[in-house]
């Protein structure tokens, strides 16, 4: 049989659901024949991505996306909901309270007090803000391109947060940015690539910090121990990053390798180069 579009011969040639026509793989998509009923098309696809997005919510994982060549964009945006407020409200407190029982245990065992109480609330303070503009750049970068995102707390994510605050391991991961809609690839891209992207700016930002800040006050300032805190803020950006761009399973870093390598390694190669100084200037 013949393609209705190119005329190819077809052994086996697919058939549109929606249409009845015959076609070959290449003109199979509903958008690739003109398919008069193209609009039934999509609407059922949004259904899938609704399912798809439910079980999403069940499990934790981060993304669900439609693609599409042509992304449909959406006039409605839903910028936040009540619940999202709430669920970031709890998971700030618990990224706070992770700074907070960092600063206890580095304390614990020693003579001497390392870290004061304003060090530990300056580094629960950027440690929260770090998190939070991370996963709301996923946000506004969805919501730019007319998706649904919100981010929602997981269970077992937040169960491990909670429990990271009293044990010496530490998690940060009491949820994730939930995305519903239809992209392209290079919608894909951008929304994935926002995140690290914020690390990698704040990497850099506290490495400048560190570099001017004895410059500009006393020796003998107490100023000068916050030098530690933004340092040891700069290597949590730099291992975040990193750890997103991880070219595996959920992880941003997967999205990304997937679309364009180059731009995989553009991102990830300086937060690795940022995470190695950190790591030096901190442990060695």
């Amino acid at each position: 049989m013949k393609c209705q579009i190119c005329g190819i011969d077809v052994a086996m040639p697919y058939s549109c659901p929606h249409c009845g026509g015959q076609f070959c793989s290449q003109h199979r998509l509903p958008e690739n024949h003109t398919c008069p009923q193209i609009s039934r098309a999509r609407i059922q696809r949004q259904n899938t991505v609704e399912e798809t997005i439910t079980q999403t919510n069940n499990s934790g994982y981060n993304y669900s996306y439609n693609f599409n060549p042509q992304p449909t964009r959406t006039q409605r945006r839903n910028f936040s909901s009540f619940k999202e407020l709430k669920h970031l409200g709890i998971a700030a407190l618990l990224v706070i309270g992770i700074g907070f029982s960092i600063g206890l245990y580095s304390n614990m065992g020693s003579s001497a007090s390392i870290w004061t109480l304003g060090m530990m609330s300056v580094f629960s303070v950027c440690l929260m803000a770090s998190f939070l503009i991370h996963e709301l750049a996923h946000k506004f970068t969805a919501q730019k391109r007319g998706m649904w995102a919100e981010f929602r707390l997981t269970l077992w994510g937040a169960l491990f947060t909670l429990a990271s605050v009293i044990l010496p391991m530490k998690l940060i991961a009491p949820g994730a940015m939930m995305i519903k809609g239809t992209t392209d690839r290079r919608g894909i891209l951008k929304i994935s690539i926002a995140g690290p992207i914020t690390n990698i700016i704040f990497a850099l930002a506290f490495f400048a910090l560190i570099v001017i800040l004895p410059y500009t006050v006393t020796v003998s300032s107490s100023i000068l121990q916050y030098s530690f805190v933004f340092a040891f803020v700069g290597y949590i950006n730099a291992f975040m990053a990193v750890f997103n761009l991880i070219p595996f399973g959920v992880f941003d870093g997967y999205k990304i390798f997937s679309v364009d390598k180059k731009v995989w390694a553009a991102v990830f190669v300086p937060s690795l180069i940022l995470l190695i100084y950190y790591g030096y200037w901190l442990f060695w």
